[in-house]
């Protein structure tokens, strides 16, 4: 398959662009008023008519190389098509979001005794929506709910080696232990894991479009901005892939059934011509476009659903519990799952994310078109093609050098620790040239400390404390996409351990260190989190303002800004 322009990720080469000048955060209430009216076609008296998508109503999105004036990130850019809830007071919209908006928040995990919790065993996540989702909030005046710190800080990239051509793993495995910026007395260790940026297959996409076009989608913020965003993806296919198109309201309908990706015309008609109305019929939604999927397989090739949606399932199996059901049927099928979340005072986020932690998949959320070309340009490689499936990390403390510990985040990521071993569990896919990031906050041990019970499973168990000098030891197992089956009928995973030595701790850490430390403290202070000590707004966006490096996207100034939007919310 010949590659499109733009099909790398964006630490992969890809051109940088320009960012202009910070712009207002909110859009003025006259414009705002003035495009929505506009675009939903209301009428005199403000009653609005049925939302179509056509290329009268929406300007074909520009699809060749950006200018460099052309704005990338979310907070800098106003939303395309802003919606008309955007118009009303914070107070109202914080009343709409609590009200109609749905988040599932993990309780956070305490500190654990080394010596009688040396493990810590969690699946790798590559999601990105819940960084989106708080710069939306943000922006809006609102404080944020749904917050989960991995996602935030897995929304940047860092620059993490990658692994050599032809290495014997898809993956490398970086540590850095520095001061907690947040409290002094403790140690803040930083695990990265970077996948390797090489496509896994040259044998095509099998991808169907599965799109919510029920009435709760009856906005400018989300049909219209899911079918531009859907245009910017199908801009980087070519005749090698194949192409369906499912939409679902109160029932579901196949539009295009394995359309090849050169057809970008015809495709992008189909999309600018959907319509909005109905109820959300999203299981059966669901099992149609697995169907076409399964029909439609390459054999060797990248088989994918990508379902976008605000997630506001009402017909049907609609709880997370009885989707994640549904999914779980469908995710042995060699057929993975992305989920895109678009709009706001409805948004459903604890679905879309089951759906996509259970299906295989990754979970983002498109506030902008700038977003979109971000998940589905940019960093299409990660997006589309899985390079390690179920990717697990299993972390042992050491005695000698750690009396507790707290990983932070991850907080519904979290397995047991015979689940590490056990090739049945699930667990994240990461794609080409993803990275997962993970803080742990460490507290020291004491020299004079006792012995820990011994086991002989364990490398540290039987060292007196005080004799080794390692931090910990990050224990990573994963499978091949495709890999061969054991007699159970699951496949075979391939587990690799990396040291983390005492040379690991340093009083200067690197850039890459200290920005995302600053985007994890400040997910410490908007989760109200129990341990975040001296945790600070000052402290943030000093450390990160300090450490924004090339930044080619702006996308690290951004955050900067952020932070000031935040501080607002006081």
């Amino acid at each position: 398959m010949t590659p499109a322009p733009d099909r790398t990720h964006r630490t992969a080469g890809a051109r940088p662009r320009a960012v202009p000048p910070t712009v207002p955060l909110m859009v003025p209430l006259a414009a705002a008023l003035t495009v929505v009216l506009a675009l939903t076609g209301c009428t005199a008296q403000g009653e609005p008519s049925e939302t179509t998508v056509d290329s009268a109503e929406l300007p074909a999105p520009a699809l060749e190389a950006p200018s460099d004036t052309e704005a990338l990130s979310g907070a800098e850019a106003a939303p395309l098509l802003p919606g008309p809830a955007q118009t009303g007071p914070a107070t109202d919209q914080r009343q709409l979001i609590e009200e109609q908006e749905e988040y599932d928040d993990s309780p956070e995990t305490p500190f654990q005794d080394v010596a009688t919790s040396p493990l810590s065993t969690f699946s790798a996540d590559v999601d990105t929506a819940s960084y989106s989702n708080l710069r939306r909030q943000v922006n809006q005046g609102v404080a944020p709910e749904g917050v989960r710190i991995e996602e935030l800080v897995n929304y940047f990239d860092y620059d993490y080696p990658a692994p050599d051509a032809g290495a014997e793993h898809p993956f490398s495995v970086s540590t850095q232990v520095a001061r907690a910026p947040w409290n002094p007395e403790h140690q803040l260790a930083m695990v990265g894991v970077q996948a390797t940026e090489a496509i896994p297959t040259s044998e095509g996409n099998n991808i169907v479009f599965l799109l919510d076009v029920s009435g709760s989608m009856d906005e400018p913020n989300k049909l219209p901005l899911l079918a531009e965003s859907f245009a910017l993806l199908v801009e980087q296919l070519d005749e090698d892939d194949r192409v369906s198109i499912v939409t679902y309201a109160g029932d579901n309908q196949v539009v295009a059934d394995s359309v090849p990706g050169s057809e970008h015309g015809v495709l992008v008609d189909h999309l600018r011509s959907l319509r909005a109305g109905g109820s959300t019929g999203g299981a059966a939604g669901l099992r149609t476009a697995y169907e076409l999927a399964e029909k439609n397989f390459v054999e060797g090739g990248n088989n994918r659903v990508i379902l976008a949606t605000d997630g506001d399932f009402n017909v049907g199996p609609s709880t997370p519990e009885e989707l994640t059901e549904l999914i779980e049927t469908e995710r042995e099928s060699g057929v993975y799952l992305s989920v895109l979340g678009f709009g706001m005072y409805n948004l459903k986020d604890n679905t879309m994310e089951a759906i996509a932690d259970h299906g295989n998949g990754n979970y983002a959320y498109i506030d902008t078109l700038a977003e979109a070309r971000k998940v589905l340009v940019d960093e299409y490689g990660s997006t589309m093609f899985v390079v390690a499936k179920d990717l697990k990390l299993q972390v042992e403390l050491n005695p000698a050098a750690v009396a507790s510990y707290r990983l932070i985040g991850y907080d519904n990521r979290r397995l047991e620790d015979e689940d590490f071993d056990d090739d049945t569990k699930d667990a994240g896919d990461v794609g080409a040239g993803h990275s997962v990031t993970a803080f742990y906050e460490l507290v020291p041990a004491d020299a004079d400390g006792d012995d820990t019970s011994d086991d002989g499973e364990l490398k540290y168990s039987d060292r007196e404390v005080g004799t080794s000098d390692d931090f910990m030891t990050v224990h990573v197992r994963y499978k091949e996409p495709g890999g061969n089956e054991t007699t159970t009928g699951t496949a075979a995973s391939t587990e690799v351990e990396f040291p983390v030595g005492a040379d690991a701790f340093t009083t200067t850490p690197t850039a890459d260190f200290a920005f995302a430390s600053a985007v994890a403290e400040l997910g410490l202070i908007a989760t109200g989190s129990e341990y975040k000590a001296g945790a600070n707004l000052d402290a943030v966006q000093e450390r990160a303002a300090g450490a924004l490096g090339e930044d080619p996207y702006g996308l690290r100034a951004e955050f900067v800004d952020l932070v000031d939007a935040y501080r607002g919310l006081a």
